[in-house]
């Protein structure tokens, strides 16, 4: 078979995966960001992942503003019956949601529709770390916070330093008491803590591909509700470790409150036939993303709840009233 006879019915497969789509007619995903960012990526992978499900291709649009939060309101406002339009999210978004940056709407003022797909927080330390394990680690925490130097790249009440947040809470320690350097990015926290500025760096599994099998580092637990796939099934989660901690770096989508519960519901079985096809494997993996497959009322309800322990973390942390 030619690579154009492939490609068809690769196509025609997938168009017949895929249920009809009720009144959506020019579909659309928004990224809330100009190109080239985590927002395109996550459009990129709806795009090209649900290819033949429509009468014509998801188109891919921008609306910069306030890292997602002019688009949050247009869908809360303008657009709150858009059948047409799914908008990228992230768990920075959800971490913005919970602490009011985007204003006064909240998560109930829009559904959330199926994730794009995740990466993982992970605990890392360098090789020759005195924590040769997590349980060492969290009894450092728990008999006093501020021993250990922990960093990352993001401010304090970023995602980053929600993870070690989290974990302090897990041991009846108050997170404001973590000692905390805020890098720019990942990589000056890894050579922060490479470089003995930090102790342990509360970064993401993905990145730590490249540096596993290089003996600098150590992943004392990946904060997942369960073990993952290979090359990361070696480390142990939090959880299993008796820590209850997870952090999901979330990318998906959500829509208007307002859109019909039938299109609504198009748009998630859409995602949930693709999930199962090779080219939405294929291009979730090209963006760097695990699986992670949820869609429609489930989904909804699970980030819903997932943003509301969020904004008790920050109360607590005394990052909002």
């Amino acid at each position: 078979m030619s690579l154009k006879s492939a490609a068809a019915a690769a196509c025609i497969s997938l168009a017949a995966a895929l249920p009809a789509l009720a009144e959506i007619d020019a579909p659309e995903c928004v990224a809330p960001a100009q190109p080239g960012g985590g927002f395109d990526l996550t459009c990129r992978i709806a795009q090209q992942g649900l290819d033949g499900a429509f009468g014509r291709p998801i188109e891919v649009t921008f609306m910069p503003g306030g890292i997602g939060a002019v688009a949050f309101n247009q869908f809360n406002t303008t657009r709150t019956d858009d059948s047409n339009a799914i908008v990228a999210f992230s768990s920075g978004s959800l971490l913005n949601i919970a602490t009011g940056k985007f204003g006064t709407f909240t998560e109930n003022d829009v559904r959330f529709l199926a994730t794009a797909g995740a990466d993982y927080g992970a605990v890392i330390v360098r090789a020759d770390s005195p924590y040769a394990d997590l349980g060492a680690l969290m009894d450092a925490f728990k008999a006093d916070p501020g021993s250990v130097v922990v960093g990352a790249g993001g401010s304090v009440g970023s995602q980053d330093w929600m993870k070690g947040a989290l974990l302090l809470k897990s041991v009846g320690a108050d997170p404001r008491q973590m000692r905390y350097v805020a890098y720019d990015g990942g990589g000056d926290a890894i050579a922060g803590l490479l470089g003995g500025a930090i102790q342990v760096y509360t970064g993401d599994v993905g990145e730590m591909a490249a540096h596993i099998g290089d003996g600098s580092m150590r992943i004392l637990a990946v904060l997942a509700p369960e073990r993952l796939e290979p090359p990361f099934d070696a480390y142990p989660t939090a959880k299993e470790l008796g820590y209850d901690t997870e952090w999901t770096i979330m990318r998906g989508f959500y829509m208007g409150k307002n859109v019909p519960d039938a299109d609504y519901q198009a748009w998630a079985d859409a995602f949930a036939a693709a999930y199962k096809t090779e080219a939405y494997r294929q291009a979730r993996e090209s963006k760097g993303l695990m699986p992670l497959e949820l869609s429609g009322p489930e989904m909804d309800a699970q980030v819903k709840q997932l943003i509301g322990e969020l904004r008790d973390i920050a109360r607590d942390a005394g990052l909002i009233q």
